[in-house]
């Protein structure tokens, strides 16, 4: 379980602002259900000052979601549009006290959220935002380098400056960007390589301790894939509320189920083929399969 703190977990327990705003004059919806968290904010906006009145929320999500969605609406009740598109995912994290590094990404969704939700408000009413209408050259609409998460580079190079991110792990705690299938992790390192003006030269991955896999018995096999999935591919998936089990090894064919979120995602099949068959690729052999059982 996740070490959070008592504000978070007062939050998560207590949550405020809850629901919707039957007359909203803004609201957005951010994330996706089906890979683990979602959240819709309304707004309710004095057309004459431009003071947010109220905000509610709805969420689907986990405890550090729920916290920091509840939490965004105490912070911007009471101020000025103008005021509000200044608010980013640092600034939840402070009001919080802090969030695992894990569930970085949850404070992120409540910026894009709100910030989303003002964009709205401010094109219906004439108001230049330049917090929300991306004037920043980093700040277009962006290509997906993420498919499984439909994350653009222009968010990533967003979520880098705001929290000084400077590796490829971090940028995955705070996007999900790379915590499925793992085929955009070095599209993220070139971003942070052409963000930080560096090339890094091809570095010779550090290879995994091998193991002549053919030679174990049936029963050894077993074991070593049970060791690489709770080693390296169960963490990955239990980060977004899922997991895996392994269910039977048959010559070369591993069988598994997916279990919470990942059952019903629209990206399993590739979650199978790119990290969990990559990871027993990569170190135990090329011969295995995967299957969902």
């Amino acid at each position: 379980m996740w070490d959070y703190n008592n504000k978070v977990m007062d939050y998560f327990l207590n949550p405020r602002n809850v629901g919707e705003i039957a007359d909203a004059d803004a609201e957005a919806e951010v994330g996706n259900m089906t890979c683990g968290d979602a959240l819709r904010i309304f707004l309710k906006i004095d057309e004459k000052t431009h003071k947010i009145l109220d905000a509610k929320f709805k969420t689907f999500g986990c405890a550090s979601a729920i916290a920091s969605s509840s939490i965004l609406t105490e912070i911007v009740i009471g101020m000025t549009v103008e005021e509000a598109a200044r608010v980013t995912n640092r600034d939840i994290v402070d009001r919080l006290g802090e969030l695992p590094e894990e569930k970085m990404h949850c404070s992120v969704m409540g910026m894009e959220a709100l910030q989303a939700a003002l964009g709205e408000y401010a094109k219906k009413h004439g108001l230049s935002l330049p917090e929300v209408k991306n004037d920043d050259p980093d700040d277009h609409e962006g290509r997906i380098v993420c498919k499984c998460f439909g994350v653009t580079d222009a968010k990533i190079r967003k979520v880098v400056r705001l929290n000084h991110l400077t590796t490829v792990a971090q940028v995955t705690e705070y996007t999900k960007a790379g915590g499925a299938c793992g085929t955009c992790l070095d599209q993220i390192q070139q971003i942070l390589d052409e963000m930080n003006n560096t090339v890094h030269a091809p570095a010779e991955a550090e290879k995994p301790q091998t193991v002549d896999f053919d030679a174990l018995s049936p029963v050894k096999k077993a074991l070593k894939v049970q060791e690489v999935i709770d080693k390296e591919i169960k963490p990955a998936l239990e980060r977004d509320g899922g997991s895996i089990e392994l269910i039977d090894l048959d010559g070369d064919v591993v069988k598994v189920t997916l279990r919470g979120v990942c059952a019903t995602c629209p990206n399993s099949k590739l979650t199978l083929r790119k990290l969990v068959q990559g990871k027993l690729h990569e170190f135990l052999s090329d011969r295995l399969t995967v299957e969902e059982a």
